[in-house]
C-alpha cells in the first residue's frame, strides 16, 4: 500500500537497474510510469511525449546526464538526479532552474542512510580537526560495473572533509601527493551495491566510520521521495531539505 497522497506520472531517464528498481518502487507507492527512455529511444523527448510527466527521475551515465538534464528543463519537466561523475557543471543547472524557475533535485547517493553518514562525517571531521596525527583516507567499493571512480559519495565525504579540517586542502586518486591530501581508493568488485569508510589512522590507533547498502532500494526509495518532494515546488534542492538535516 502506498503512503503517498499525490500519485504522479513519472519518465525514468536511463532505465539501467537503478532505473528498473526505482520503476518497481514508484508503482508500489502508487504512481505511474509514462516514459522510460535509454539510448535506444532517446528521440522520443519531445514535447508531446512529456506534456503529462510530473517528474523525470535520471539515473544514467556520465557523459549524458547533462544533455538528459537540460533536455527535462527544456520541456518544463521538474528533474530528479542521481547520475554522478558529471558535476563540474552542476553550478550551469542551478542556475539555469533560477532564471528559468526550473526544478532540480540533485544527490550523489539517495540513501538516507548515506545521507545520515555524511552528517557524522562532518561531526567527527570537527571533533579530529583538533587531532592532526591521525592521517585521514577513504575507501569505496562498489560492482565492477560502475564507471566513476571514486564514486560521487566518496567525493561528498572528502569535499566535507576538507571543509572542516584545516590542514586538508584537496583530495587524490589511489595516492596522496601531499601531506595536505586525502586519499581516496576505490575497489570495483561483484555486486557490490556500495560501501564506504572513512578512516582517522595514527601510530596508535584507528578510528573508521563506515556505510554499507545492502541492496540498490535503499537509493531507488530515496529517488522516489525525492520525486515527491519536489511536486509543484520551484528551484535547487538536496537531501538536507528533504530529510530536514
Amino acid at each position: 500500500m502506498h503512503t503517498n497522497k499525490v500519485i504522479m506520472n513519472i519518465a525514468i531517464v536511463g532505465y539501467g537497474k537503478m532505473g528498473k528498481e526505482i520503476e518497481r518502487i514508484a508503482q508500489d507507492r502508487g504512481h505511474h510510469i509514462v516514459l522510460k527512455i535509454d539510448e535506444n529511444n532517446v528521440n522520443s523527448v519531445i514535447s508531446e511525449n512529456l506534456k503529462n510527466v510530473d517528474v523525470a527521475i535520471e539515473f544514467s551515465v556520465p557523459q549524458s546526464a547533462f544533455t538528459n538534464i537540460s533536455l527535462m528543463l527544456d520541456h518544463k519537466v521538474p528533474v530528479v538526479s542521481g547520475t554522478t561523475g558529471w558535476v563540474d557543471k552542476l553550478d550551469l543547472i542551478i542556475e539555469r532552474c533560477k532564471n528559468d524557475k526550473g526544478t532540480f533535485f540533485y544527490a550523489s547517493n539517495y540513501s538516507i542512510g548515506v545521507n545520515l553518514f555524511f552528517n557524522l562525517n562532518k561531526k567527527l571531521a570537527r571533533l579530529m580537526n583538533h587531532f592532526p596525527d591521525y592521517e585521514i583516507s577513504i575507501e569505496e567499493t562498489h560492482h565492477s560495473q560502475k564507471i566513476d571512480a571514486p564514486s560521487g559519495t566518496a567525493i561528498t565525504l572528502a569535499n566535507d572533509l576538507i571543509q572542516a579540517i584545516d590542514h586538508k586542502e584537496e583530495w587524490k586518486k589511489e595516492k596522496a601527493e601531499s601531506e595536505e591530501s586525502i586519499v581516496i581508493k576505490s575497489y570495483r568488485e561483484g555486486t557490490v551495491p556500495g560501501n564506504h569508510k572513512v578512516i582517522y589512522e595514527s601510530s596508535f590507533d584507528k578510528i573508521t566510520i563506515e556505510h554499507d547498502a545492502k541492496s540498490r532500494k535503499g537509493f531507488a526509495i530515496g529517488a522516489v521521495l525525492a520525486a515527491e518532494f519536489i511536486k509543484d515546488k520551484k528551484g535547487y534542492f538536496t537531501m538536507n531539505e528533504l530529510l530536514k538535516i
